[in-house]
C-alpha cells in the first residue's frame, strides 16, 4: 500500500505498521485483562472518528474528540486501514487507556510516533519489543524522536 507523504514522495504502509499495531495492542491487553478501554479519536476534520454523530469531548490542548468506552479489539478494527486517511498508516485510536488509568496511549494524527505512559515494567515491554522501535524519554525533556523537529 503506497501513500503520499507532506513532501510529495511516496512511503509503505504495510506489514511494518501492521505488526506494531498488533504489538502494541498485544502489550496493552496484557497489561490490562479483562478491563474495559476507553478509545478517543481526534476530530481532525479529515481522520475516521468512527462515529461522526456522537457527541465529542474537548480533552489536552482543547482538542474534540469522540471518546468511546470498548476493548483492544474495538482499537484494531473500528478504523478501516486506508492509506489515503491516516498520516501514520495505524488505525489504532488517537489516545487509549484502561478504565483503571494505569496507562495511556496517545498519537496525534501528524505525528509518526506515540506516547505510551505507564508502569515502569509496562514500558520495559514496549522498548524490549522487537517489532517496536522504542526509546525511553525523561519528563520535562523534548520527547521528539530523532531526525524530527518540534514546531
Amino acid at each position: 500500500m503506497a501513500r503520499r507523504a507532506r513532501d510529495g514522495s511516496t512511503w509503505r504502509i504495510g506489514e511494518r505498521q501492521i505488526k506494531h499495531d498488533r504489538a502494541v495492542l498485544m502489550l496493552l491487553r496484557e497489561q490490562s485483562p479483562g478491563q474495559p478501554w476507553w478509545l478517543a479519536y481526534l476530530d481532525t476534520g479529515t481522520d475516521d472518528v468512527v462515529f461522526a454523530d456522537a457527541p465529542k469531548v474537548t480533552l489536552y490542548a482543547g482538542w474534540q474528540y469522540v471518546l468511546v468506552q470498548a476493548g483492544p479489539d474495538q482499537a484494531a478494527t473500528w478504523r478501516r486501514r486506508d492509506p489515503e486517511l491516516y498520516w501514520t498508516g495505524s488505525v489504532l485510536p488517537t489516545l487509549m487507556f484502561p478504565a483503571d488509568h494505569s496507562w495511556l496511549v496517545s498519537q496525534l494524527w501528524d505525528d509518526e510516533w506515540a506516547c505510551i505512559g505507564g508502569p515502569a515494567k509496562l514500558v520495559s515491554r514496549f522498548l524490549h519489543h522487537p517489532d517496536l522501535q522504542a526509546r525511553r524519554a525523561a519528563l520535562g525533556k523534548d520527547v521528539t524522536p530523532p531526525g524530527h523537529e518540534m514546531l
